[in-house]
């Protein structure tokens, strides 16, 4: 068995050849988990900022995405403060990509 190297900049996620919507929502997930846990909350308290129930935020925290929408993890994350950012480049010739860039505080 080869060691494989994820290439920096890049995520596990964007090399395991799943659909690109389940990853945006997955990563949109994993900036919701690390805001909540940065910020001390509980998840009760953290459900109690943005629109979703505390129960469904333990779905999110265990990656069970398949019942939430893109639009309503955007909600949370702007709810925790977060600015969301959609930019289209470019066309080019083949399959466009989708990416997920988080950007941190200087």
């Amino acid at each position: 068995m080869r060691d494989h190297v994820t290439a920096a900049g890049t995520s596990v996620l964007d090399e395991l050849g799943l659909d690109p919507g389940y990853i945006v929502k997955a990563k949109l997930a994993l900036r919701i988990q690390k805001t909540v846990a940065e910020l001390g909350l509980t998840q009760r308290e953290a459900a109690a900022l943005m629109p979703i129930t505390q129960p469904k935020l333990s779905l999110i925290t265990r990656g069970k995405l398949d019942d939430i929408s893109q639009e309503k993890l955007e909600a949370c994350l702007r709810a925790l403060g977060h600015d969301i950012e959609i930019s289209i480049g470019p066309r080019r010739e083949g399959l466009g990509q989708v990416r997920v860039r988080v950007r941190e505080a200087a």
